[in-house]
């Protein structure tokens, strides 16, 4: 049983998701963001999943430039994991998208600089929530191995339709 609120399912038992920005490489169009140390041409979404891994969201698909923190404030994702009352587990791509320290909506992990090193406790937060990770890249992985997306050439707009079909086609493959 799942219960719809601003657009995100909510798990019937989940208080949690999993979000992930994932790059696909496609072939060039106008407007195509070139991403990667690679300069490939290639679309952005982000994508919720429920503990588990099974994919519950999929957003519109952006140029392949655009950063995780720029997509996931254009589709509001905050605001609607609030109003869902979940929480999210995310990479460190998304470092400073929440920053309301006493009540977050998505953790991040611990990231390192020249002058600020990880601690040891840190760093064992880091490994829980790398686990706790898992199963986005898992359940997000038979979504990416459609070969229609390696083939694409068309602009973002048209995309999100085929990614949100390619999402159902998904679920009903894995859940078979």
């Amino acid at each position: 049983m799942k219960s719809q609120v601003n657009g995100l399912a909510r798990p019937a038992l989940g208080v949690f998701v999993l979000v992930v920005g994932g790059s696909l490489r496609s072939r060039s169009f106008a407007g195509a963001g070139r991403f990667g140390k690679q300069h490939h041409h290639g679309l952005h979404f982000l994508a919720l999943t429920d503990e588990k891994g099974r994919l519950i969201w999929i957003s519109a698909a952006r140029p392949g430039r655009t950063h995780d923190n720029t997509a996931a404030r254009h589709d509001h994702v905050l605001a609607h994991l609030r109003g869902a009352g979940l929480g999210a587990l995310a990479d460190l791509g998304f470092r400073g998208l929440d920053n309301a320290e006493l009540d977050p909506v998505v953790v991040t992990g611990f990231h390192a600089t020249r002058t600020h090193k990880v601690t040891p406790g840190q760093m064992t937060a880091n490994r829980v929530l790398a686990v706790g990770r898992a199963p986005v890249e898992h359940g997000f992985a038979p979504f990416k191995t459609w070969r229609i997306l390696t083939k694409l050439r068309t602009e973002p707009a048209r995309a999100t339709c085929l990614l949100r079909a390619l999402l159902v086609l998904t679920n009903l493959e894995v859940n078979r």
